[in-house]
């Protein structure tokens, strides 16, 4: 079975608004997918990436633009600037971890869950309370939130070497063979590569 690593930040709006295509394509092509939340900052620093608050004002009005078009395009509910972002990741990030380590649960939903609670609906997912509702509304175990943190912390950091070491330098990423997909927008050539690789 071919497997798509998927290389995500729970605060990117992109990823958000990729919404359940990568799930469609993975089930459409027969292939499992791997869930690698990763420290995307730290990336952008290895990799010459610039944080959206350190930009040239050109840069930050087009990444506000393409955003309301990309969410209108999909039909996604986005708020371009919620009421906690930035915010600490590495809760949400962790909480996806070891919800993929435990099974059982609807992993998809879940990442899901916790980037609509952050771009959509005004919460915080740096805070416990969030994080649980969002495991416990897909399927995990809401203590996960707390048990997981030392395994989620080292895979994480392992993730974020791993991101490097395969040319990843921007979320949401998919890694198939060789071949690296930067962008919810780069869905349909996934998509199209898994066509042709059958």
């Amino acid at each position: 079975m071919t497997n798509i690593d998927y290389f995500l930040f729970t605060m990117s709006p992109f990823t958000y608004l990729a919404g359940n295509r990568l799930e469609a394509i993975a089930q459409k092509h027969g292939c499992s997918v791997t869930y690698k939340p990763f420290a995307l900052i730290k990336v952008f620093e290895q990799t010459g990436g610039t944080p959206p608050a350190q930009r040239h004002e050109s840069r930050k009005a087009y990444r506000m633009q393409e955003l309301a078009r990309v969410a209108t395009k999909t039909g996604m509910p986005i708020n371009l600037r919620p009421a906690h972002w930035p915010t600490n990741p590495a809760p949400s990030c962790y909480a996806l971890i070891a919800a993929q380590a435990a099974g059982g649960g609807d992993l998809d939903g879940l990442t899901r869950a916790i980037l609509r609670a952050c771009w959509a609906e005004e919460k915080d997912i740096a805070e416990d309370a969030v994080i649980r509702a969002c495991l416990e509304e897909n399927g995990f175990d809401p203590e996960l939130a707390m048990s997981g943190l030392l395994s989620g912390a080292q895979e994480f950091e392992a993730n974020t070497e791993e991101a490097v070491q395969r040319n990843v330098f921007g979320a949401p990423s998919y890694l198939v063979d060789d071949q690296v997909f930067w962008g919810q927008d780069r869905l349909e050539y996934l998509d199209d590569y898994l066509a042709e690789r059958r």
